[in-house]
């Protein structure tokens, strides 16, 4: 199984972005999936989180300019983000729950994608 996030990049403040990643190989289903950002000498954060159902969560800190949404039928999920800040700049990873053939529950993170926040 892989996950593929693209969609990062350099944006001015007030600005959006939406990142996506895919998830690939021998899935039997997805449970949760989610997204976490990583800044620089800061350790790994939780940005937001969606089961397969469609129930969310988020950070207080993206709450209300961020949305976290997914495609069950692509194995897919979006982080479509509005009003960034420059203390929104940071490698962002996505994380999915999957279970394969085998019925085991894994989890499994994207490469990162770095999303820049500048003036």
């Amino acid at each position: 199984v892989q996950l593929q996030a693209s969609g990062g990049g350099l944006v001015q403040p007030g600005g959006s972005l939406r990142l996506s990643c895919a998830a690939s190989g021998r899935i039997f289903s997805i449970n949760a999936m989610g997204w976490y950002r990583q800044a620089p000498g800061k350790q790994r954060e939780l940005v937001a989180t969606i089961t397969r159902s469609g129930s969310t969560n988020y950070s207080d800190s993206v709450k209300g300019r961020f949305t976290i949404s997914r495609d069950n039928a692509k194995n897919t999920v979006y982080l479509q983000m509005n009003s960034l800040r420059l203390e929104d700049t940071a490698v962002y990873y996505c994380n999915a729950e999957v279970r394969d053939y085998s019925f085991i529950m894994r989890d499994y993170w994207g490469q990162g994608t770095l999303v820049t926040v500048s003036s």
